[in-house]
């Protein structure tokens, strides 16, 4: 763990999601400190994952579905917070979790957070659906076949498992990331049969909005990103989304990013840099916004700073956007089942007899055929 930040290397090389390193903050940071950035988008945790074990990278922005892998393999260090003065202000309940906080140790500075939203094409899908089975449940579904899109992800199993723990309650379904083999077996074989109405699997975000822009999708889990992209298109797209106050009535999944530094990196000093840097006030209002998201930084919800960050990008001013994204809301975000990696570590009295990330990878691949 470093000690203290020194003169900056004058180059940092990241690994982050589509959006999150971006002018003009990227611009800015690079001013402010002389370090070139570069970056590398990835597109799915397992990318993020593989491209940090080459040890060519300073820092990733991490879901928790890749964190404990990079934590359990060395890949990333321990963040020294002290040596980041912006975290002091980030949102309480972004601190110390299970997916950026590890035997008590910080793995990162947090970033910001979202719900993975439910889309359809209000001019297709009627009436609007309320719950997931408009996806999940066979009958429902088959009226869409061909035309509903999935993440493709392992971790997606586990929106299959926050359905049937309202819809199953005998299961005994608690944490969606830590199932059983009773459990797993339920939530795998309730996607099997979802296969044959799934059009398209998406990693891609660009793809997603092609597919629905052009109506070959009509249904299917979103980010905000490609939502408020078809909705600046023109295209009858609905949702539930945080912005409106509401997700499906089961709940869902979603992310909380965290910014990790590498075992092996070679500019640390630029990359404490950048960790302090992108959840300053203005950086962290920024970046939110772009991509749509909460922001982490408690100090970017000033409706002054909003309408600066909105202003700089050439976006409408919108200083109710917290509001809207329900940032400050501890309550809303108790609905959202933040992505983690999956442990044979069950949390509980059951032990080490829940299915670990090797177990949802194999899973994924019978799921997809």
């Amino acid at each position: 763990m470093a000690k203290s930040v020194g003169q900056g290397e004058g180059q940092l090389n990241l690994v982050a999601w589509a959006g999150y390193v971006s002018n003009p903050w990227k611009s800015e940071f690079e001013k402010q400190t002389g370090c070139q950035v570069n970056v590398k988008v990835a597109g799915t945790s397992d990318q993020m994952v593989q491209l940090m074990r080459t040890g060519q990278y300073d820092g990733v922005s991490a879901s928790g579905n890749a964190s404990a892998r990079l934590v359990d393999a060395g890949d990333v260090s321990p963040v020294n917070v002290d040596l980041v003065p912006n975290y002091n202000t980030v949102f309480p309940d972004l601190k110390d979790q299970p997916y950026n906080t590890f035997d008590g140790t910080h793995y990162g500075i947090p970033h910001g957070r979202g719900a993975n939203l439910l889309m359809w094409n209000k001019d297709d899908v009627k009436p609007a659906p309320t719950s997931w089975d408009v996806m999940l449940d066979p009958k429902k579904a088959a009226q869409y076949k061909g035309k509903i899109s999935v993440y493709d992800d392992p971790i997606y199993i586990a929106d299959a498992a926050v359905y049937l723990k309202s819809h199953q309650p005998d299961l005994g379904i608690d944490n969606p990331y830590e199932l059983d083999s009773k459990q797993f077996d339920a939530a795998v074989n309730l996607l099997k049969e979802q296969r044959p109405n799934v059009g398209e699997y998406w990693s891609d975000a660009l793809k997603q909005i092609s597919a629905f822009a052009s109506g070959d999708d009509l249904v299917g889990t979103t980010w905000q990103y490609q939502y408020f992209a078809l909705l600046d298109k023109g295209k009858p797209m609905a949702s539930s989304p945080a912005s409106q106050g509401f997700v499906p009535k089961e709940g869902a999944t979603g992310w909380s990013d965290t910014w990790m530094i590498s075992s092996q990196a070679a500019h640390p000093n630029c990359m404490y840099k950048w960790m302090n840097f992108i959840v300053s006030p203005m950086a962290n209002a920024e970046v939110a916004q772009y991509f749509g998201e909460a922001p982490a930084q408690t100090k970017a919800c000033d409706p002054k700073t909003l309408t600066a960050a909105a202003t700089a990008e050439g976006l409408p001013a919108n200083p109710q956007f917290c509001d809207q994204y329900h940032a400050a809301d501890p309550s809303f975000w108790k609905r959202v089942y933040y992505w983690q990696t999956p442990l044979a570590d069950c949390g509980d009295s059951r032990g080490d007899t829940c299915m670990d990330y090797n177990d949802w990878t194999s899973a994924w691949t019978e799921i997809k055929g």
